[in-house]
C-alpha cells in the first residue's frame, strides 16, 4: 500500500522539533531510523499528517562517559553502538545485543532511541537497558525529566513518553569492573525478532552472587525484569541448584502470546533456556 499524504519537516534543533511536535500534536509522528514507523505507514496502521525527521539533530547523537555514567544520544545508530570503543571496553553488553539486531542494513539506520520509544516487546534494547539499570531523558515543552528503564514500558507500543515529548538521551551507570554480562537470544533466522531472549548483568563476591539483573525479551506485553529469579540468586553461589531455581522463576514470570515463532509453552521454555545460558556466560565472564 501507499502511505496517506503527509507534510515532511526536518528541524535543525531540538527546540524546533519540540515546537513542531507541540504545534501538530496527534497529527505528527517522529521519524528516527524509520524501520518501525515507515512499514506501519505503508500499511496505514499509522497515518500521520506531519512527519518530523530527527536525523539532522546532531545534539541527539554521540557516546560519552560523564560523572560515572555512559551517556548515549537517542539518535545514535546500532552500528555506532557496535563500533564504539567506549562501549566495547566499559559496557560490552550493549555491543553484544546490538550485533544481534536484524541485519547490517537495519543497523546502519536504526537508532537506539527509536528502538526504545517504539515500545515493541520484540525489540532487544528494552531488556538490555533494564539489565544495565539505565534511565531515559525525555524532553518536551515543559522541560526535561529522567525516568528509569524499569517501569518505562507500560504495554505493547505503550511507554511513559507523553505527547509532545522526545527521548533525547540514554544514561547508563558505568558497570563496575568485573561485571559479567550476556544477551542470549533465540531467533528463527537472521534478522528476526527473538522467540525469547535474556539479558543478564552479574557480579560475584567471595564466591557468591553479589548483584544480578535479569531481563527478558518478547515473552510478555513488555520486556520484563525476572525479579523473583534475581532475589533467589542474591548472596548464593551460582551452582546447579540455584541456577535451576532461577530458571524456574524466570519462566514463571513469562506470559507470552502464541504466534508463528511458537506456542506459549515453547516460548516460556525457551525463555528459561536463554536465562540459563545468559546466567552461565555472565558468571564465567565475571570470574575472568
Amino acid at each position: 500500500m501507499i502511505p496517506r499524504p503527509f507534510e515532511y519537516h526536518a528541524p535543525r534543533s531540538l527546540p524546533e522539533a519540540i515546537a513542531l511536535l507541540s504545534e501538530y500534536g496527534d497529527e505528527a509522528k517522529l521519524l528516527a531510523g524509520g524501520h518501525s514507523l515507515l512499514p506501519m505507514m505503508k500499511l496505514r496502521f499509522a497515518e500521520p499528517a506531519h512527519l518530523i525527521d530527527l536525523g539532522k539533530l546532531s545534539e541527539l547523537k554521540g557516546i560519552r562517559e560523564s560523572g560515572g555514567e555512559i551517556r548515549i544520544g537517542a539518535m545514535t545508530t546500532e552500528n555506532e553502538l557496535i563500533w564504539s570503543e567506549l562501549l566495547q571496553t566499559k559496557c560490552p553488553l550493549i555491543v553484544e545485543g546490538a550485533r544481534q539486531i536484524s541485519d547490517p542494513q537495519v543497523r546502519y539506520r536504526g537508532t537506539l532511541g527509536g528502538d526504545l520509544s517504539h515500545g515493541d516487546p520484540g525489540n532487544d534494547h528494552p531488556a538490555l537497558m533494564m539489565a544495565l539499570g539505565a534511565s531515559f531523558v525525555l524532553a518536551g515543552g515543559q522541560g526535561e525529566r529522567v525516568v528509569p528503564a524499569d517501569g518505562f514500558f507500560l504495554g505493547t507500543y505503550t511507554t511513559q513518553l507523553e505527547p509532545g515529548e522526545i527521548m533525547t538521551e540514554i544514561r547508563i551507570p558505568t558497570p563496575a569492573p568485573g561485571t559479567g554480562y550476556c544477551y542470549a537470544k533465540l531467533k528463527r533466522k537472521t534478522g528476526d525478532f527473538a522467540t525469547a531472549a535474556a539479558a543478564v548483568t552479574l557480579r560475584i563476591s567471595a564466591g557468591a552472587v553479589s548483584d544480578v539483573r535479569i531481563a527478558l525479551t518478547n515473552v510478555a506485553e513488555t520486556a520484563l525484569r525476572a525479579s523473583d529469579a534475581e532475589h533467589a540468586l542474591q548472596g548464593k553461589p551460582l551452582d546447579g541448584a540455584t541456577l535451576a531455581e532461577a530458571v524456574r522463576l524466570a519462566m514463571a514470570a513469562c506470559a507470552p502470546v502464541a504466534d508463528l515463532r511458537g506456542d506459549a509453552e515453547y516460548k516460556t521454555a525457551m525463555a528459561g533456556e536463554m536465562t540459563r545460558r545468559a546466567l552461565t556466560s555472565a558468571y564465567m565472564r565475571a570470574l575472568h
